[in-house]
Order: C-alpha cells, then sequence, then structure tokens
C-alpha cells in the first residue's frame, strides 16, 4: 500500500487495484476527504513442510521481517512493538489463567471444609438426640419395671397364677402391641424432628422447597424445646396445673391499664379483653377509675387494696425509735444576734482556735456548717446561717434541726431590734439559749447594760440569778471562748441529745444551690439514722441517688451520722432550704413521691393563686369580692418611724377593706421578712432602708415585691391607693349622641349598613352604642364600621349624615334610633 502525495490509504476488498477519494461526514458536522485503494484479495496457499523449512532456517531474520510475508506500510520497529505486545498479552492470560485457577481451588477447598463442619455439627447432633432418646427409653423401662413390681405386689394368690398360667405363656410368647406402637411413635416423633431440624438448618430457602411448600416458616428451637416438653409430660400422664397466685394489688384514684396488669402480673392482652367484655373500648396506655379496675382486679381473683395519693408518702413515716438502739449525738449549734455585733467574728476565731489552717479553707465558709472539737473531747456541730432565714424556714416546714441558739449580744451596744427578733425566734422555736456578750475588749463595753436590758424581753441570765447562761468573750482577742464551748458543751449533756445511726436516714437541707460542674448540690444535716453513699432518697419536690458526699473539711466520705452535715451530689433537682431529706429503698418509691410533692405544691399554688404586688392585689380583688385585709410588711430605719407607719396603717380602711401590718420592725430587709411575705402574699414597703443581697435574689427568685420609700406620706398615700383597690369601682354610663337610621344598604363583605343622620351629640367609633326600635332597646353591643361618605373616621359630629354597622348584628330598619354612650369607673376612695 503506497501513496504518491503522503496521505494514509484504507484498503478495501475486491476488484483490481484502483484509487480513488472518499468523503467522510461526521456527527457534529465535519467533512474529511480521505485517498482510497482498493487492493485484490490475497489467496493464502499453505506451504508444504519441504518448502518452508529453507525460509526458517535462511538467513538470520526474524519472523515478520520478511517484506514479502509482512504487511504494507508497516516498518520493522512497529511490527516488533506489536510482536511484543503479542507476546506480553499471552503472558498475562497465563498468568490471569494461573490466579483463577487458584482462586477456584481455595474455594473448593473452603466449601470442602464448611460441608465437614457442617456434617460433624449434624453427626453430633444426632448423636445427642440418640443419647437422649436411649436415656427416654431407659426412664420409660424403669417406671414399667416399677409399674410391674407394683402390679406383682398387687397379684393374686399363687392358685389363682396357676389357673391364669396357660394365658401368661401365651402372652409371654406373643411380643405386646402396647410397647411396639408407642416405639413407633417415638421413632416417628424423632424421625419427624430431626426433619425439621435438617430442614431448618439447611440454610436459606430453595427454589423446589418453594414450589412445594416446605421451605416455609420455621419454628424456632425453644419452641420445639417447649413442644417436646408438653409431649412428654402429655406421655406421662399430664402437666400439672400451677397454682393461682392471689396478689394484693393497690388501687389508686387512677391506673393505667398497663401498670394494672403489671401489679397483678397478669398479661395486658388478657385485661383489655376482659374491659371489653365489661363494654369498654379502651388501650394499655388508657387510664381507668378505681371501681372498674377493682372489678376488674376481683374477676382475675386478686385483692384490691385501696390507697389514695397521699399514701405514696407513707414509706417514709417516721419510726419511733427504741431506747435501747439510742446513742448520743453531738449538738447542733446556731449562732444568731444583730447585724455587727460580731457573729461571724466569734465563728472565725472558734474555728481558729479549733480547727487547723488547712482545714479552715474556703469550703467551711462554703457549705455553712461544721464540727469543732472542744477540750474535753466534745463534739460540736455549728451551722454558720447569716441571719435568721435559714432558721425561720427550717422551723416552718417542721425541721427542728438547732438544738442550741447562741444569742451574741455586742458589750458597747447592747440589745438592738435584730436581737429582739432572734430572742422571739428561739421562744418560738423552744430552744435553750446561751446570751455571747461580744466586744468586750472595748473600753466603752458594759455588758452588765446587756444583762439589765435582755431582763426587759425575759431573758434572764444566771448573773441575775436566772436560768439563761451567759459568758463574756471577745472574738479579737479570744477572751472566753473556752468557756462559751463548754457552756455549750454542758448544755448538750443537760439536753441528752440522742438519736439511732442504725436505720435509714433523715435530715434537713441547710442550703442548696446549683454548681455548674456538679450540678445540684445540697448541705444537709443528718439527723437520724446513717446517710451513706449509693442511697436512693426524696427531699421535698426532688429525689436522688448519693453519688458522693463531702464533710466540712472537704474530704470524700462514705457516710455520715447523726449531726454530721456534709454535702450531698446526685440530685435531679435543687430543693429548697429546710426540706427534709429521706431514704427510701427503690427509685421508683423516690420518684413516685416527688412527683406527688411536685403536684400537690401546684395544686396549691393554683388554689391560692397569690398576688405579691401591688397591682397584682389590685387586680385580683377586682375579681374576688372576699378580699378585704391589704396584707403588708414594714422595715424602716428607726422605732419610732416604724410606729409612726403601724399607726397610719391601722387608720386606713372601713368596713370594707382594711390594712393589715403583718411585721414591723427596724434594719434591712432580710430574707425572713421575704419569706414571710412570700407566705402572705404580702408586699415589703422599705422607709429610709433597703435589702441586702441575699434578700434581693430570695425576692427575685420568689416574686416578692420591694417598695423604697424616703416619705412617709407617699408611703401612706400609695397604701391608701392599693385599699382602695380593693374596693369595687362604681361603673357609669354617658351618653353623648344619638343618631336616627334613614336608609339601609346591602355592602358585599360588609353586610347590612345603616345610614344615618346624626341628630344630637356625637357618634364616636370606640363608644357603646344600642339599637333603639319605638323606644325599646332590641340590641346592644359595638360598631363594626363608622364612615363619611367613603372613609373610616373616628367620630361624626351632629347634623352630619353617616354609615353605621352593628358587630355581628344586622337587623336594622329605616327609622331606628342609634343611642352612642361611654362607660366611665368611677373609683372608690378610702376616706
Amino acid at each position: 500500500m503506497s501513496d504518491n502525495d503522503g496521505k494514509k490509504t484504507l484498503g478495501v476488498r475486491g476488484g483490481g487495484p484502483r484509487s480513488g477519494n472518499v468523503k467522510q461526514s461526521f456527527s457534529h458536522g465535519r467533512t474529511k476527504n480521505v485517498v482510497v485503494e482498493t487492493k485484490r484479495k490475497r489467496v493464502v496457499v499453505p506451504k508444504t513442510a519441504a518448502a518452508s523449512k529453507p525460509a526458517a532456517s535462511g538467513s538470520g531474520q526474524r519472523p515478520g521481517s520478511d517484506p514479502a510475508k509482512r504487511p504494507a506500510g508497516i516498518t520493522d520497529a512497529e511490527m516488533e512493538r506489536r510482536l511484543k505486545a503479542l507476546q506480553h498479552a499471552k503472558a498475562q492470560e497465563a498468568n490471569d489463567q494461573a490466579k483463577r485457577e487458584a482462586e477456584e481451588k481455595a474455594r473448593t477447598e473452603e466449601r470442602d471444609r464448611r460441608r465437614a463442619e457442617q456434617e460433624e455439627k449434624e453427626r453430633e447432633q444426632r448423636e445427642a438426640e440418640e443419647r437422649a432418646k436411649a436415656k427416654a427409653e431407659e426412664e420409660d423401662r424403669a417406671r414399667a419395671e416399677a409399674a410391674a413390681a407394683k402390679t406383682a405386689a398387687a397379684a393374686p394368690p399363687p392358685a389363682e397364677i396357676k389357673a391364669s398360667a396357660p394365658v401368661d405363656d401365651a402372652a409371654r410368647s406373643k411380643p405386646s402391641a402396647a410397647p411396639r406402637k408407642a416405639e413407633r411413635e417415638r421413632e416417628d416423633r424423632g424421625r419427624t424432628t430431626r426433619t425439621r431440624d435438617d430442614s431448618r438448618r439447611s440454610g436459606k430457602l430453595t427454589l423446589n422447597q418453594a414450589l412445594s411448600g416446605e421451605g416455609g416458616r420455621q419454628k424456632s428451637m425453644a419452641a420445639m424445646k417447649r413442644k417436646q416438653e408438653r409431649m412428654r409430660q402429655k406421655a406421662m400422664g399430664g402437666a400439672q396445673e400451677r397454682e393461682k397466685v392471689v396478689r394484693d394489688v393497690q388501687l389508686p384514684e387512677t391506673i393505667v391499664v398497663s401498670e394494672l396488669a403489671n401489679r397483678m402480673a397478669e398479661r395486658s392482652a388478657d385485661v383489655v379483653k376482659e374491659l371489653m367484655k365489661m363494654g369498654m373500648m379502651v388501650t394499655q396506655n388508657q387510664a381507668i377509675d378505681a371501681d372498674t379496675a377493682e372489678l376488674v382486679i376481683e374477676e382475675f381473683g386478686h385483692r384490691v387494696v385501696r390507697v389514695s395519693d397521699a399514701d405514696v408518702e407513707q414509706v417514709i413515716t417516721s419510726v419511733d425509735d427504741k431506747p435501747e438502739e439510742l446513742q448520743t449525738r453531738p449538738p447542733v449549734i446556731t449562732i444568731m444576734g444583730h447585724v455587727d455585733h460580731g457573729k461571724t467574728s466569734l465563728l472565725d476565731a472558734i474555728r481558729d482556735a479549733k480547727v487547723t489552717a488547712g482545714e479552715a479553707g474556703g469550703i467551711t465558709q462554703h457549705i455553712g456548717a461544721y464540727q469543732v472539737t472542744t477540750a474535753g473531747g466534745s463534739v460540736l456541730s455549728f451551722l454558720d446561717t447569716p441571719g435568721h432565714a435559714a432558721f425561720t424556714s427550717m422551723r416552718s416546714r417542721g425541721a427542728h434541726v438547732t438544738d442550741i441558739v447562741v444569742l451574741v449580744v455586742a458589750a458597747d451596744d447592747s440589745v438592738m431590734p435584730q436581737t429582739i427578733e432572734a430572742i422571739n425566734h428561739a421562744k418560738a422555736a423552744q430552744v435553750p439559749m446561751i446570751v455571747a456578750i461580744n466586744k468586750c475588749d472595748k473600753h466603752d463595753a458594759n455588758p452588765d447594760k446587756v444583762r439589765a436590758e435582755l431582763l426587759q424581753h425575759e431573758v434572764v441570765v444566771e448573773a441575775m440569778s436566772g436560768d439563761v447562761q451567759d459568758v463574756e468573750v471577745s472574738a479579737i482577742t479570744g477572751q472566753g471562748l473556752e468557756e462559751l464551748l463548754e457552756s455549750i458543751a454542758l448544755q448538750a449533756e443537760i439536753l441528752e441529745l440522742k438519736a439511732n445511726p442504725n436505720r435509714a436516714a433523715e435530715g434537713a437541707v441547710i442550703e442548696a444551690k446549683l454548681d455548674v460542674g456538679r450540678g445540684p448540690v445540697a448541705t444537709v444535716l443528718v439527723q437520724k439514722g446513717t446517710l451513706r453513699r449509693g442511697d436512693i432518697f426524696v427531699v421535698g419536690e426532688q429525689w436522688g441517688k448519693v453519688r458522693a458526699l463531702i464533710n466540712d473539711k472537704g474530704e470524700r466520705v462514705d457516710e455520715a451520722g447523726p449531726s454530721v452535715p456534709v454535702e450531698v451530689l446526685g440530685l435531679n433537682g435543687t430543693p429548697e432550704a429546710g426540706d427534709v431529706l429521706n431514704v427510701v429503698e427503690t427509685e421508683a418509691q423516690a420518684r413516685e413521691i416527688a412527683e406527688y410533692r411536685e403536684q400537690a405544691a401546684k395544686d396549691k399554688r393554683a388554689a391560692a393563686g397569690a398576688a405579691t404586688t401591688l397591682d397584682q392585689l389590685l387586680a385580683k380583688a377586682k375579681e374576688d369580692k372576699s378580699v378585704t385585709e391589704l396584707p403588708i410588711v414594714v422595715k424602716a430605719d428607726v422605732q419610732g418611724s416604724a410606729e409612726a407607719i403601724v399607726q397610719a396603717m391601722e387608720k386606713i380602711g372601713n368596713d370594707e377593706v382594711r390594712v393589715r401590718v403583718l411585721h414591723s420592725g427596724v434594719g434591712a430587709i432580710t430574707e425572713s421578712d421575704v419569706g414571710l411575705a412570700e407566705a402572705s402574699g404580702a408586699p415589703i414597703l422599705g422607709f429610709n432602708v433597703r435589702a441586702n443581697a441575699p434578700a434581693r435574689s430570695s425576692a427575685n427568685q420568689k416574686g416578692v415585691e420591694l417598695r423604697y420609700y424616703s416619705v412617709i406620706y407617699d408611703l401612706v398615700d400609695d397604701v391608701k391607693a392599693a385599699a382602695s383597690g380593693l374596693l369595687s369601682a362604681e361603673i357609669r354610663e354617658k351618653f353623648i349622641g344619638y343618631a336616627k337610621i334613614k336608609e339601609v344598604f346591602k355592602v358585599t363583605g360588609v353586610g347590612k349598613v345603616a345610614g344615618c343622620l346624626v341628630t344630637e351629640g356625637i357618634a364616636r367609633r370606640s363608644a357603646g352604642v344600642r339599637l333603639l326600635r319605638d323606644d325599646v332597646v332590641i340590641h346592644e353591643g359595638t360598631l363594626k364600621t363608622l364612615k363619611r361618605f367613603k372613609d373610616e373616621v373616628a367620630e361624626v359630629q351632629s347634623g352630619q349624615e353617616c354609615g353605621m354597622a352593628f358587630e355581628s348584628y344586622d337587623d336594622v330598619r329605616p327609622d331606628d334610633v342609634i343611642e352612642i354612650f361611654e362607660r366611665e369607673e368611677i373609683t372608690r376612695t378610702l376616706a
């Protein structure tokens, strides 16, 4: 194949050698001219062996290098490259074939191995079944021999045996049919079981099995074992019926069907079926009443134990400890007194004197409670509670945790208002008191004056021939600290404080907070029993499991006995100070009690609906006519101002409403004031005083309003206005205009519109209207639209025409009169 102009040529078959141009067209529009040379078909004639030998052994040319045998247009390099590619392809094909053969061989070996393992398993299974069958046959033979022995024992006398000998010989000569039948049944049963097992183990469903119906759902091995057990029991004379267990089912007011089935240990489906028989179409997630549940329980043969929702707390009913179980416990001391009389300084001095520097870190102040050991070896538990908030809240919740109150009075300042308040708290709690006269190191200290002023409040110290211990101390110099601790220990011995450590723990929450890293943390003072790590407890509306206990030194402990303060971790929420902690047996009990208490608290708050701001009291008074008192809490800077305010409050009111001063005092507003105001739904009025930081935080949290005044007349006017708001307002109507309907039109999207003429006064869009027909009121309501020409207007003057449409009323007729009026409330005030 050659080409004079250097272009490539294509060889085609047929005809003689001829040349020509062929035009090629492509799909995207391109064309190309190609020179085509037509060649005659070459006929290949096989050569003889003799003729081929010289060619093979001729000159040293490579195969295909002969120009006569090489295709036209192929160079030597191209020919050599093609030969190398051919040889490489053959070598690659040989390698692939070897790989395929190796893989096929490996697959065959794996298949043979798996088949051998399967056969081994089946053989072991058959051997196990044969052993079980042989054991069952042995047991059957043993039972048959026992029955034969029993029959032989009841055999007739020898004469009767001799008479029946021919029959027995005949029976022995012929095998019994019954054993053979039983044997055949066992063989058939075993064969069926093996067949089913084989089919179950045979793997995937085959086409033949699917067409023949043999490859359906197979029973599990457990189901087959249960069936075999039933058949075995049936062959032995029938299964024994299980005895019905009669249970005591606790039944509250309402119960969910699934829970009822669980308490009866019955299936939910059976309970639902029984309810359907009674005509109740319910599901297992629906609740039913107690009467219906009682019928269901009796139908199933159980006993009903009616309980109320409050009965869930019976699991924490306090148990009276026996005298022989009680052991001596450390006393719990709370230090109280007026501000700046040295309570904190006295506590620090006691801690520095009796606790090493390493133990007196921030953790002691952090948890607000710690223990001190006196020189005589007595252990004392101190509560570091600023103010009287925790003390008051604990007493109000019934948690009397304090055994002794140390009343701190400054020798240079003597008795102050908060000192009197502390005395009243201690007397109300019926707690013994020890007076610590502090700041005796000052030059103007006068302890005798303190003792004399305490007499005015019925506190007679020992120096004045009374029964209240008094100790002169100084937190700065350490004077009298030892005597104070000894006095406390002596008072504790007199009280004979004891508790039972070997029972479920019970304690009170001193304080609680939400720690970012540890979650809810409560400082608990254990009162009875021993609190251990892992105990499940309920405290107020919260519950939890003790994850960790931390003592007053910041160390983790495994348990805490009576009078020991510890931090408790593991609560699901933050309780309140004063909540009682009780250990229960299960988490379900703790959760149920907490949910009941939470719901009860919600119901109580919803029922009370107490308003704690003056505006809310005013709004509440309009809805509730029974409110006749306005409770308030007053705090002033001096006693004279407080008395003046109280006297002014007593003068406010009449027969319908009056002002009641819950508490009046001198000094800053404290948390105890906030707690009292919250309990009574009263605002706190401060005259020239402010609330401290804890009180502000507590007020914000509890929603108690704080109002500050510096002019007594402003305070009286505000209280008088709030009390006046409790009076029902007087409502008066003021007529502002009349309009007469001239014509009635129907407007699409609006309805009937009355074309009116304002005959008197003014027609206002916001006013109320009445429709008069023959001077009879037939409708009272409001206007939907008031138009002047096509514009919506706010009012229309007398003598002008307008369009009116009533809200939800369209029975208007010509000559009807529209009366326009406004309502105004006349607020009643107290004189």
